[in-house]
């Protein structure tokens, strides 16, 4: 390792903080990391301003973690003057990687977000119709908020990246992996993920027998065998499509993966790669077999796209809705 101290930056923009919590979930090993760096911009736990920021020379801190996807203007600015100040961005997470869970609202525009959310839903009071604007003055002056963006875009939309550290949110042991390869400067080539090149699949001890399905089921009305395949049960498990590296830890406790890790190396996108791999095993053998009724098993598919793009519409190919 290194003998003078690293500078870190960890900014938060859309997302849940989880990533925050995901860097303390370290523990002892955190010790590790103050070794060799020193965390000089981490508004969630330290008081450092915007402007103490932008007064930074270009480059002064060797790693900023970026978590959560861009969302608003404030994000998109603090985005690209981070990049400015940082010799090496890591899109850090599922949100910053890939639009995460924010980039399901990629489905709806700013319009209707906004309708639904102060205009028109059940348990909103709204006589006036007052709805968020940029700027509004006030007996104390004006007051200016963050611009709502018409859509999600993952961090790699708005500024350059040069490493993505997947997971919602990354496991501890690839966050210091992580951090031990800046520190002793054997990175991957740049724009590699920083993670194992398998899938959630291969990580898994569960037991295949390459079963077709004839039924898909959700995980809320069933119990699933805890040492079959949840896929060749019914429920639909992203594994196949998934990046691994968390140790499988969500089939362990007997859930289905729902593809937080982001495509698998060399996958143009998660999402269709998923409903591929799901076609092999649905049901295609009986589809000539007398009664078999191949819509009424895909109406049993609650949700296409909050299932194969939950973490990733934002991301991907056609990565929004637009109104007409």
């Amino acid at each position: 390792m290194t003998t003078s101290k690293l500078k870190f930056g960890f900014y938060w923009a859309a997302s849940c903080g989880g990533c925050e919590i995901a860097v303390l979930d370290m523990d002892e090993a955190l010790l590790e990391v103050l070794e060799v760096a020193d965390v000089v911009f981490w508004p969630v736990a330290i008081d450092v301003k915007y402007e103490d920021v932008g007064a930074m020379p270009d480059g002064y801190m060797d790693v900023v973690f970026f978590n959560g996807a861009v969302r608003n203007s404030e994000q998109e600015h603090l985005a690209r003057l981070l990049r400015r100040k940082a010799k090496k961005m890591v899109a850090f997470g599922s949100c910053a990687h890939t639009g995460g869970i924010p980039g399901l609202a990629n489905v709806a525009d700013r319009e209707e977000i906004f309708d639904r959310v102060y205009l028109s839903s059940p348990s909103t009071v709204n006589p006036g119709k007052t709805v968020p604007r940029t700027e509004v003055e006030v007996p104390e002056g004006k007051v200016t908020v963050p611009a709502f963006y018409d859509a999600v875009m993952p961090l790699d939309k708005v500024v350059d990246v040069d490493y993505y550290l997947p997971g919602c949110p990354p496991p501890s042991t690839l966050v210091l992996e992580a951090v031990r390869a800046i520190a002793s400067g054997r990175l991957p080539p740049k724009g590699s993920v920083l993670a194992p090149e398998l899938s959630v699949c291969d990580e898994c001890p569960r037991k295949k027998e390459n079963k077709q399905i004839t039924e898909i089921k959700r995980i809320v009305d069933h119990t699933p065998d805890p040492d079959r395949c949840l896929l060749e049960q019914g429920f639909i498990c992203m594994g196949p499509a998934t990046r691994g590296g968390c140790g499988a830890r969500c089939l362990e406790a007997n859930m289905p993966c729902t593809g937080c890790g982001g495509p698998c190396p060399g996958a143009m996108e998660q999402g269709s790669a998923m409903i591929s791999a799901l076609s092999t095993i649905l049901g295609l053998a009986a589809e000539k077999e007398e009664g078999f009724d191949f819509d009424e098993l895909l109406s049993q598919l609650k949700d296409p796209v909050g299932t194969f793009y939950k973490y990733s519409l934002a991301g991907s190919i056609i990565n929004r809705r637009v109104k007409r």
